[in-house]
């Protein structure tokens, strides 16, 4: 039986409150090369922005779950979305590079603890009939954070400051919080996750494949889409760049509803990000925008792709399941960024590019010898 009505305006709030992560999360993408100038510091240094949220996101991932314990999910999440208008604030008043850094810790706390308990909570909310539906929904804010939130963000920064984008982070986070917790009914866990059923799931074969190939194929993205404003401020004009980042996140949001279940889906999305992140160094204004949105399509189907594979691994332990790929995908979210940031130092935009080019390419080659391995458990 379905969930009473009043419900839905519930998962809209976790939905809200996952763009708000993924919007405050990715920014510096956007805002990157302000940042660097506003403290005298390199585009390579400045991209620790970005690091610092993965690595601390992978850590809470468990550690937030685990420490919830018993409590109310629904007071766990809006305190989770309170620490993030903070750690908002704090980036909007920060006096040095590292206080920055610290407010973008809060940010790592918020992702891995809302991510690893709000994504699964969609049939509490809801009911059974409607959980594939709400879960659409609350995934949907992964790419509406990149349609709107990174554009507009950016937008923003141009307009009236970095800092200013951060700020007006902080007060949706914090209104937010407020309406999940009037509007979500008590959510008191229906089993505790325990570290030793997290250590079990890391014992299937199933399980260690997809954390490899998910590492690999965000390690690519991220290592070189962290450094696409750079590389287009050098092909585009200044004015049109927030369009082109718009154009990206809009063919994400394809991407994540075109995505199937099908493993080869999995490894198509590889190749073409693979071929994009080549390709691109090598584009005109046009060429560039056509192979962001083929990006932007790939892309937005791997987050489904991912936990698919996940919750086909563990289908007796969803909550583990959802910190493990929470976790997964964080951390190499991190990797991804530092890695391409020391390329960047190191070479240039174009070689991180080509860089996480090969190591896409090596992950759609894995993601298929993983399939003939294990035929019988490809997805459905």
């Amino acid at each position: 039986m379905n969930a009473p009505a009043p419900r839905w305006p519930a998962v809209f709030a976790v939905t809200v409150g996952i763009f708000a992560i993924v919007t405050t999360e990715i920014l510096p993408i956007g805002l990157l090369t302000p940042i660097a100038a506003g403290f005298g510091v390199s585009a390579g240094t400045a991209v620790w922005t970005m690091t610092v949220p993965g690595f601390v996101a992978a850590v809470a991932a468990p550690v937030v779950t685990v420490a919830a314990g018993r409590l109310d999910r629904r007071l766990v999440l809006g305190g989770l979305l309170v620490l993030l208008a903070l750690a908002g604030f704090l980036a909007a008043a920060a006096p040095a590079f590292w206080v920055l850094l610290a407010a973008r810790f809060l940010v790592g706390v918020v992702i891995g603890g809302f991510w690893s308990i709000g994504a699964g909570l969609a049939p509490r909310l809801v009911g059974t009939a409607a959980a594939a539906r709400a879960t659409s929904v609350i995934f949907a804010a992964v790419p509406l954070g990149s349609v709107l939130g990174v554009p507009l963000g950016t937008l923003v920064g141009q307009l009236a400051g970095w800092r200013t984008a951060f700020g007006v982070l902080g007060v949706l986070s914090l209104g937010t919080a407020a309406a999940l917790v009037a509007l979500a009914p008590p959510l008191p866990p229906e089993a505790a996750t325990r570290l030793n059923v997290l250590s079990g799931l890391l014992r299937r074969r199933g399980v260690r494949s997809g954390l490899l190939v998910t590492f690999l194929v965000v390690l690519a993205h991220f290592g070189t889409y962290t450094y696409v404003t750079p590389l287009l401020r050098d092909v585009v004009r200044p004015e049109v760049l927030s369009g082109y980042l718009l154009a990206y996140g809009a063919a994400g949001i394809v991407g994540t509803f075109l995505a199937g279940r099908y493993r080869a889906g999995f490894a198509l999305a590889a190749a073409v990000i693979a071929a994009a992140a080549s390709v691109l160094p090598h584009t005109g204004p046009i060429g560039a925008l056509v192979t962001l949105v083929a990006w932007g399509v790939a892309y937005g189907a791997v987050p489904v792709y991912s936990q698919a594979w996940f919750a086909r691994e563990a289908p007796d332990a969803p909550e583990a399941a959802t910190v493990l790929f929470t976790a997964s995908f964080q951390a190499t979210i991190s990797a991804g960024a530092l890695a391409g940031g020391l390329v960047v130092d190191a070479v240039s935009v174009p070689a991180v590019m080509t860089c996480g080019g090969v190591a896409a390419a090596v992950a759609a080659l894995g993601i298929l010898g993983a399939g003939r391995r294990s035929p019988e458990r490809a997805f459905r």
